[in-house]
């Protein structure tokens, strides 16, 4: 039997990450990654525009919070290539999530601040991200590099 870190009551769910440290996933929107493809094909200038464009939504959405890509799985079927080069396949959701833990300082009041990072990552399939149980490289990030203390909100 595996063990499952419970989120706490306010949060969406609770993920472990390989350090250990426990991560309240606070926020999380999934939106289908070529949903509003008109045109055209996926390819690199398209998911890079994509990863831009989600980046930036990151940015306004908690101005202030660090925000952090984890490296998209990049795909390339053996298909015909048009103009803008080879199709490349990005999984099919596109998430963007806001996390809290515990204060990174030690010495900062647990109550009054907590360590806070944004997250864009992709996956197959809408399904929340728990415990153990998350994709692997949402689990590795490093915590004290990336993210940031910050007074805790109401």
């Amino acid at each position: 039997m595996q063990h499952q870190a419970k989120a706490p009551a306010l949060a969406l769910a609770r993920l472990v990450l390989v350090s250990g440290r426990p991560v309240d996933l606070a926020e999380l929107r999934f939106s289908s990654t070529y949903g509003d493809l008109q045109d055209g094909y996926p390819c690199k200038p398209l998911n890079d525009l994509r990863i831009r464009d989600l980046l930036r939504a990151a940015e306004r959405s908690r101005p202030g919070t660090p925000v952090h890509l984890v490296p998209p799985r990049r795909e390339y079927p053996d298909q015909y290539a048009g103009g803008l080069g080879p199709v490349e396949v990005l999984p099919a959701v596109a998430c963007l999530g806001t996390f809290h833990s515990a204060a990174l300082d030690s010495a900062r009041d647990p109550v009054a601040y907590r360590s806070r990072l944004t997250v864009v990552w992709f996956q197959s399939t809408p399904r929340l991200p728990s415990g153990c149980d998350a994709e692997p490289a949402l689990r590795s990030l490093d915590w004290p590099v990336l993210a940031r203390d910050a007074p805790a909100r109401t």
